[in-house]
């Protein structure tokens, strides 16, 4: 038997699967595409969470783009965390190319061009069906941890939920917590204390300095009503694929704050709304987060904790994660050891850093006779990876570099006059697009301190006014300016008088 045919069957062998599957590619054998030698992936598995890395422009958006449209076509709903913008191809089918006919032919697999069902979302200025979330959905736990408070400052926040919950003051948006920061530092500060106990003023001013942080970063657009369902992302058509949702994310690339409390949010709100799924067999929601640097960048330890247990948590709710980054150290090593699924790209070497982290990389993968790990990885062509997942039974497959196949979706993003036709079929935007502001903590605290500015203004003016009658009804001690003269004469008259005896 040759080596070649030897490399066939162990690949088929190590990516055999009785389950449903998607096929990624075909295994290379050196520079060769080995025809016929899938890389599949079980759906069964695909809840394990995984990455897709490698250095720009080695092919990591168009491996998303393939991923994606696989689970799509098995009835698998997907959302899309879309950072550079573009991803909206997805809705139209390839127009096709000879290279694109030349690659499927390696593999062994039919090229077939596709759209697919698309959902345009955005939690910003852009275009789409609109993502929010009320403060109180968050909860004080939450909040203080994307707000990175302190102790003390944390135990403020639960007194202020607390607060509203039993004065039920709907704490809705960004400006319904500055009114009641307001509230508890000044006007009600002393019915706060009473109840709940002592409130620093110097915490509340910290606690509004990072809400104003926030609020700066599109804060205000992200927090109110209406609330995203996020039973939403878990649509199908009518032809039985799964909703692509893909969230417009270009222009908070330099608002890492907004996007880590989205992004915990989202998860927070998916793990505590979806049921316990248990051993399945497939996903109910697979999200890829491109750029997920962004998320763990700027974090929090206390955020980062937090979503290192999501991470652990939300695959038994039958939901995927997947990081879409440029080098896996862009990853928390905690959050790292939870990925069954790896693709890598190419990485470049072109400093000494370069190579320890290829090394380090290298490290990650199981160990191959057929290749030569640190190697490969500095000699991979566009639209090739390296790819290690799990079977059926969880474990570790043959590491396998990988041709893989094309998108059936169009490569390129949609146009204006396109991207406004999507959006304005869309199913869900009218709901999620229509501004409600109804009644909450901010115009009932407003209220209240009208009311108790008024009394304090009455009661002052009472004062005033009993002040100044009780000075025009006493009598006045000052003296009569005649009668001073007289007393005063009197007064000198009777010295005189005193000495004259003396000197007789």
């Amino acid at each position: 038997m040759t080596k070649k045919e030897t490399f066939f069957n162990y690949i088929n062998e190590g990516y055999k699967t009785k389950g449903e599957f998607i096929t990624l590619g075909a295994a290379m054998l050196g520079e060769e595409t080995v025809t016929d030698a899938y890389v599949k992936i079980p759906l069964k598995t695909i809840n394990r969470h995984g990455l897709i890395a490698g250095a720009t422009g080695t092919g990591k958006t168009k491996t998303l783009q393939v991923f994606a449209e696989n689970l799509s076509d098995n009835g698998i709903p997907v959302l899309l965390m879309d950072v550079k913008g573009d991803l909206s191809g997805l809705a139209q089918p390839s127009p096709g190319h000879p290279k694109i006919d030349e690659r499927h032919e390696k593999i062994g697999f039919p090229f077939e061009a596709k759209k697919f069902p698309v959902e345009i979302l955005t939690i910003s200025e852009q275009d789409g069906a609109r993502l929010r979330a009320t403060i109180s959905e968050f909860g004080p736990t939450l909040l203080s941890r994307i707000l990175d408070l302190s102790e003390v400052q944390s135990g403020i926040v639960a007194i202020l939920f607390k607060y509203c919950d039993d004065k039920h003051l709907p704490l809705l948006d960004i400006k319904d917590f500055k009114k009641i920061l307001q509230y508890a530092t000044r006007e009600g500060r002393a019915e706060l204390e009473e109840e709940y106990g002592r409130i620093s003023t110097s915490s509340t001013g910290a606690i509004l300095r990072k809400i104003v942080e926030i609020e700066q970063q599109g804060g205000d657009l992200f927090f109110g009503e209406r609330s995203f369902d996020v039973e939403d992302l878990k649509r199908v058509d009518d032809q039985g694929r799964g909703m692509i949702s893909i969230l417009r994310l270009t222009d908070i690339q330099d608002k890492p704050k907004l996007f880590s409390t989205f992004m915990l949010q989202l998860l927070a709100e998916i793990y505590s709304t979806f049921p316990e799924q248990g051993d399945s067999g497939r996903p109910e929601l697979v999200l890829f987060i491109d750029e997920a640097h962004l998320i763990f960048d700027e974090a929090s330890k206390a955020l980062l904790s937090q979503i290192e247990s999501i991470v652990k948590l939300i695959r038994s709710k039958g939901v995927g994660l997947y990081f879409v980054t440029q080098n896996p150290k862009d990853i928390p090593s905690d959050v790292l050891s939870q990925l069954g699924l790896k693709i890598q790209h190419a990485l470049r070497a072109f400093t000494a850093n370069d190579r320890k982290a290829i090394k380090l990389t290298a490290e990650n993968y199981p160990d191959s006779e057929y290749y030569d790990t640190k190697e490969v990885l500095t000699k991979l062509g566009i639209g090739e990876a390296l790819v290690s997942s799990l079977s059926e039974k969880g474990i570790p497959t043959p590491l396998a570099r990988t041709m893989l196949r094309a998108p059936m979706s169009r490569m390129d993003v949609l146009s204006s006059s396109e991207l406004k036709e999507l959006i304005a079929s869309s199913d869900i935007a009218k709901k999620y697009n229509e501004e409600i502001d109804r009644e909450s903590a901010y115009e009932l605290l407003g209220g209240k301190i009208k009311r108790i500015n008024e009394e304090e203004k009455k009661q002052a003016a009472a004062e005033l006014k009993a002040k100044a009658k009780k000075t025009t009804t006493r009598k006045s001690t000052r003296m009569n300016p005649i009668l001073k003269v007289i007393t005063s004469a009197t007064f000198i008259r009777g010295v005189l008088g005193i000495l004259k005896r003396v000197m007789k």
